[in-house]
């Protein structure tokens, strides 16, 4: 089976793109209202993409009725967000939080959700999530007029102490269990992991 781009709508496009490219990783983007109010709102069209800098992207689209979303207006006025990482524990305030919110009530103020201070810029993070980094706009690229892809340079990454071992610089794989995207209001583990030998090292033939 096969489509065309051009002969499928954009809604039927979607549908195709986010029923195959899975799982996506999660970004549980917190910023800053005008008014103090702390936007947390999940975002899986989502990935990083280097790391000198360390360079994160997302995608915000406006609201079906056309209104911006709070993200979008934050990051716009104040050029800062937080990327946080989701597990088990937080997977379903996570869910919760992509609901609509007026700008006036914060989720993680209305989910429960616990936040502390980030260091190198405003918004605050989520306190226990397992992994977040600071970020400044490092470039916004609008697609069209309905959608921005945010471009995020790290700035200070937190971990959650029992996940990290600081002299391997390895993560303990066995007490991290992040969640990922499927499609609609789906989500999965990522518990059940398997692991291969390093990738043969094919030398060209020589010459004759």
């Amino acid at each position: 089976m096969q489509y065309a781009v051009s002969d499928v709508n954009h809604h039927d496009r979607y549908k195709i793109l986010t029923a195959f490219v899975l799982p996506r990783p999660i970004a549980w983007v917190t910023t800053l209202g005008p008014t103090g109010v702390v936007n947390a709102a999940p975002f899986s069209f989502f990935n990083v993409f280097a790391e000198d800098p360390p360079l994160c992207m997302f995608a915000v689209n406006k609201r079906p009725d056309g209104r911006l979303k709070d993200t979008w207006l934050n990051i716009e006025r104040t050029g800062q967000f937080v990327i946080n990482l989701t597990d088990e524990p937080l997977a379903r305030a996570m869910h919760d939080s992509s609901g609509d919110f007026p700008p006036d009530v914060g989720e993680a103020d209305y989910l429960g959700l616990k936040t502390a201070p980030s260091v190198d810029v405003k918004p605050p993070r989520l306190a226990d999530a397992p992994w977040a980094m600071e970020c400044r706009t490092w470039q916004v690229i609008n697609v069209k007029e309905d959608r921005q892809l945010i471009l995020g340079e790290g700035l200070r990454f937190h971990i959650r102490d029992e996940l990290w071992d600081p002299k391997a610089m390895r993560v303990h794989m066995d007490r991290y269990h992040p969640v990922g995207r499927m499609f609609a209001d789906r989500y999965c583990r990522t518990d059940d992991r398997m692991e291969f030998p390093a990738a043969p090292i094919v030398k060209a033939a020589a010459a004759e």
